[in-house]
């Protein structure tokens, strides 16, 4: 990235909102030339504290880091977009973005949290821990067996009249599908960039 393109501020900053991979803003705060360029060379999301003024890197006390993605400045080069993958909560409550409080309408972003929930469960895999921890901990032909199983209600539930239920069985099984994909090593991340492809490489347009 040229730095020389971008458009600091007349104090020298530049505000960065950050972004997940699922599509989740976590936060905003404010880059200097030096904050990005080590953001850039250190692959973690560094900042400039306006309050303390000094360099700050996120989560370096805490351990929630942000992992660097991406970069991408708007249209007039005055803000950035940094994608990054978290590392654990973002915001300082404890809460995975700044922007968290009363529950809003639900949004496919949400599927990063529950995401990362299970990654937390799979970590602490254990036949007595709670039920996504024993899933795991009995091992992938297990997990496999589950999705079989509730691809199968899904189906069932579509035959009848009861939406609630369709839904419930379709929610158990992206549920279920989400813990197989981790088990693999893989993440619903992963099967949207195939879609992604594919849908670039059907029509021609970028992915």
């Amino acid at each position: 990235m040229d730095l020389n393109s971008l458009t600091f501020g007349p104090d020298g900053l530049i505000p960065g909102i950050v972004q997940s991979p699922s599509g989740e803003v976590r936060m905003v705060a404010w880059l200097n030339r030096e904050a990005l360029q080590l953001t850039l060379d250190t692959g973690f999301v560094t900042f400039w504290s306006r309050s303390r003024q000094a360099l700050w890197v996120k989560g370096e006390s805490s351990g929630n880091r942000l992992r660097l993605l991406q970069i991408r400045p708007d249209c007039d080069a005055d803000v950035l977009l940094i994608l990054a993958e978290p590392d654990g909560p973002t915001c300082h409550r404890g809460t995975g973005s700044c922007f968290d409080g009363e529950a809003w309408p639900a949004t496919l972003p949400w599927l990063g949290r529950l995401e990362e929930l299970l990654r937390s469960r799979q970590a602490a895999a254990d036949l007595k821990g709670s039920y996504t921890q024993k899933l795991f901990a009995q091992g992938l032909d297990r997990i496999a067996k589950k999705v079989v199983e509730e691809a199968g209600e899904v189906v069932i539930a579509a035959k009848n009249d009861d939406r609630e239920d369709f839904l419930g069985e379709a929610a158990d099984l992206i549920f279920h599908l989400d813990m197989l994909l981790l088990a693999k090593g893989a993440s619903l991340l992963d099967v949207v960039e195939v879609l992604q492809q594919r849908h670039a490489d059907r029509t021609g347009g970028p992915a």
